[in-house]
């Protein structure tokens, strides 16, 4: 209730109130793409914690570097898919692993 009524508020000043996706201009399809890459991110930092690896560990698994992997998990959008998903895979996850991980992200967007 108190962020509608903030929210009225804004508006009759004038303010223009939206999120993320209205101010990128961002369609559906754009804003689950980054969603799912931000959730593969989360997802595989939980996988190489849960293995006790470091983020230079798996980089050099990946012959990458470290940032690449700091970038990997935070869901930077210079980061190809191919990437993510061969990082998956090096950390021993395999196609069902993954398609958890994706169907769990759209149950998460269904959800919000």
């Amino acid at each position: 209730m108190r962020n509608r009524a903030k929210r009225k508020r804004l508006e009759r000043k004038g303010w223009k109130v939206g999120n993320a996706n209205d101010f990128l201009g961002l369609s559906p399809e754009e804003s689950r793409y980054i969603e799912l890459k931000q959730q593969l991110g989360r997802k595989l930092r939980e996988r190489r914690e849960a293995r006790n690896m470091t983020q230079v560990e798996l980089a050099r698994h990946l012959k990458s570097s470290q940032s690449r992997v700091a970038k990997i998990e935070a869901g930077d959008p210079s980061v190809s898919l191919d990437l993510i998903v061969r990082s998956f895979f090096s950390l021993g996850a395999n196609k069902r692993d993954l398609a958890r991980v994706i169907a769990a992200s759209g149950r998460s967007r269904a959800a919000g």
